[in-house]
C-alpha cells in the first residue's frame, strides 16, 4: 500500500513538471528557428570582420565561386584569409561553443545542480592537465591534444565519481570536483614551471583560451564528438527529465538511473575533453548557457539539449569576433572575453532568482 502510494504521488509529481514545463511544437521551432537565425547571422558578420574587411555580398559570391569553380571577386589574399583563417577558426568556436554548452547542459541536469559545470567538477581540469601533457611531450603528433585531453577528462570524471558519489545528495560530486580542480591547477603550475619559453607561451595562451592556434586535427575531433554527443544525449533526454525530480523517483518510475549516469557522464566528458583541447580553457560556456536557454525555452531537455548547442556556438562565436577585432591586429584570449560575458550574465541570474 505504501508503495502504490508513493508511485501515485510520483506519478502526480511528474505530471505537474510535465504540465508546467510542456514542451510543444510551435516553441520547439521559434526556439530553433531564431537560434539558427542567430547562429547564420553572427557567422557571416564573423566572416566579415576582422583587419582585412570583406563585404558579405563578396563573401557569397566568393563561396558560389568555390562551389563552381568559376573565378572569384575578391583578392587572393582576402581569399586566403577568407578560406584558410577565418572559415576554420569560426567552425573551431561553433563546435567548442556547442560541446562545452551541451555538457554543461548535463552536469546540470544529471546533478540537479545549476553550479554543475565541468570547470567546477574538475573535468576540464583533467582535460587541460591532458593537453598540457601532450604539448610538453609529444606535440610531434597531431592527434596527441585531443587524445590525451579526452583521456585527462575521463580520468577525472572516474575519480570524482568514485570520491563524490553518495545516493541522492550530488551535492558530494560538486564538492568532490573542487577539489580535483585544485588538485589539477597545482599540477599543472609544476608542469609549466619545467616548460621552456617557447611550450610556456603556448601553454599560457591556450589556458587562456586561444582559437588561433586550433588545428585541423582538433575541428575534427571537436565535430565529431558534438555530433556524438547530441545524438546520445537527446536518446536520454527523457530519463533526464525524470531525473531531475530525484534518482530514487526516476528508478521507481522505471528509469535505469545507473546506465543513464555513466552514459550522460562519459559523453560529457568526451565533449570537454575535445572541446578543452581543441580550443583551451573557455569558461562560463557550460554554466551560463543551460541557464539562460531554460530561462527562454522550458527545462525539458528534449528541446535544452540541442538549443544549448546552438546558443553556446553563438555565445563563443560572438567572443572570438570581439577578441579578434577589438584590438585588431592584435588579439585578446577568447576565454577573457566570454568570462567578460559571462560572470555579469550569472551574477544577474542569481539576482534575478532571488
Amino acid at each position: 500500500m505504501k508503495a502504490q502510494t508513493l508511485l501515485k504521488q510520483n506519478a502526480d509529481q511528474t505530471r505537474k513538471i510535465t504540465v508546467t514545463g510542456y514542451l510543444t511544437k510551435s516553441r520547439t521551432l521559434v526556439v530553433i528557428l531564431v537560434l539558427c537565425a542567430s547562429l547564420v547571422i553572427g557567422s557571416l558578420c564573423a566572416l566579415a570582420m576582422g583587419s582585412e574587411h570583406i563585404a558579405i555580398s563578396q563573401i557569397f559570391a566568393a563561396f558560389l565561386a568555390k562551389v563552381t569553380g568559376s573565378a572569384s571577386p575578391i583578392s587572393r589574399e582576402q581569399e586566403v584569409i577568407l578560406f584558410s583563417l577565418r572559415v576554420p577558426r569560426i567552425a573551431l568556436s561553433l563546435g567548442v561553443g556547442a560541446a562545452l554548452a551541451i555538457a554543461g547542459a548535463a552536469f546540470q541536469a544529471l546533478l540537479r545542480n545549476p553550479l554543475a559545470d565541468p570547470y567546477v567538477l574538475g573535468v576540464s581540469g583533467g582535460a587541460a592537465l591532458g593537453s598540457i601533457v601532450a604539448i610538453m611531450f609529444a606535440a610531434e603528433f597531431a592527434v596527441s591534444r585531443p587524445l590525451f585531453g579526452f583521456a585527462g577528462a575521463a580520468a577525472a570524471t572516474l575519480i570524482v565519481y568514485r570520491l563524490g558519489r553518495r545516493d541522492g545528495d550530488p551535492a558530494h560530486l560538486v564538492l568532490a570536483g573542487v577539489v580535483m580542480s585544485t588538485f589539477i591547477s597545482s599540477v599543472i603550475v609544476l608542469l609549466t614551471s619545467l616548460a621552456d619559453n617557447v611550450k610556456l607561451r603556448n601553454i599560457t595562451l591556450w589556458l587562456l583560451g586561444d582559437l588561433s592556434s586550433g588545428s585541423v586535427e582538433g575541428l575534427s575531433f571537436v565535430i565529431i564528438a558534438g555530433v556524438v554527443g547530441v545524438i546520445v544525449l537527446m536518446t536520454q533526454s527523457r530519463a533526464l527529465n525524470l531525473m531531475m525530480i530525484g534518482e530514487r523517483d526516476a528508478f521507481a518510475l522505471g528509469v535505469e538511473t545507473a546506465r543513464v549516469r555513466w552514459i550522460v557522464y562519459l559523453t560529457a566528458s568526451l565533449l570537454t575533453g575535445t572541446a578543452v583541447a581543441a580550443g583551451g580553457a573557455i569558461g562560463y560556456v557550460g554554466l551560463v548557457v543551460p541557464h539562460l536557454v531554460r530561462l527562454a525555452a522550458g527545462t525539458d531537455n528534449r528541446l535544452v539539449i540541442p538549443a544549448s548547442a546552438m546558443a553556446g556556438a553563438i555565445l563563443v562565436l560572438i567572443a572570438d569576433t570581439v577578441a579578434r577585432t577589438a584590438l585588431s591586429p592584435r588579439e585578446l584570449p577568447t576565454g577573457a572575453i566570454t568570462a567578460l560575458i559571462g560572470a555579469p550574465v550569472f551574477v544577474y541570474l542569481l539576482i534575478r532568482k532571488r
